[in-house]
């Protein structure tokens, strides 16, 4: 008992030190759920609080994936290779690193998963922060919370496959919140951007105008991309 005493406090006090180094984790998520056969991009949110440019290095410390599940760091659109465990990025005075996501594919049973993160800056890698996110890989993750903050919660899109029509349900809790979805094809072309207005709880997305194949549909808050996931259209 006095031992995970002592273990608690000493990430404690770690986490507080590497808040007085002048960086945070931003917009931290315990859980997130998805589908199986999904891509799943978690958003890595690490912001310099400090007066001056440092290097920040973001490691991933446990990633229990099975052997049919896939997982790397992709910066935008722009994917490591499964190999890479840690990424090492600049960021300025005040900035926010808001491009950086973890993608997991989530292969093709159901299965929870853990992934563990730790974050700390080349001048300082004594003092780390760390994060756990619970991943939960459902066979039937319809109208499933996928992402849900302070200022919104959202829902998966159903049905999925898609054939003529299909709906995302959220609400939002902040009314100053700019929400939208934006649909990529698999070229990364938008083909479809639908506003998320603060008194209305549901977009309906039309698939008259697309064809069959694979889509990816991204959550942006305040013009930041927070969540991207896959669906389908058939026809």
């Amino acid at each position: 008992m006095v031992r995970h005493l002592f273990v608690l406090a000493f990430a404690l006090v770690a986490s507080l030190k590497g808040l007085a180094q002048g960086f945070e984790w931003t917009d931290r998520q315990e859980s997130m759920q998805a589908g199986v056969g999904q891509t799943l991009r978690i958003p890595i949110r690490i912001k310099n609080t400090s007066d001056k440019a440092q290097f920040f290095v973001i490691r991933k410390a446990q990633a229990d994936l099975n052997s049919n599940q896939k997982g790397y760091f992709c910066l935008d659109d722009d994917c490591l290779d499964q190999g890479i465990e840690q990424f090492s990025k600049r960021i300025e005075p005040g900035e926010t690193l808001n491009n950086l996501y973890y993608t997991v594919e989530t292969g093709l049973v159901t299965t929870n998963n853990t992934l563990r993160f730790e974050v700390f800056a080349k001048a300082s890698p004594g003092l780390v922060l760390d994060h756990t996110i619970s991943l939960a890989v459902d066979e039937k993750p319809a109208k499933s919370l996928i992402f849900q903050s302070r200022d919104i919660s959202i829902h998966d899109v159903y049905p999925n496959p898609i054939v003529d029509q299909a709906f995302i349900d959220y609400r939002i809790y902040n009314e100053q919140l700019k929400a939208k979805v934006v649909i990529h094809n698999i070229l990364g072309v938008a083909v479809g951007n639908y506003e998320m207005p603060v008194f209305e709880n549901k977009v309906k997305i039309q698939a008259d105008d697309f064809v069959s194949g694979v889509y990816f549909y991204t959550l942006y808050l305040d013009n930041v991309g927070v969540l991207t996931r896959k669906m389908i259209v058939r026809k």
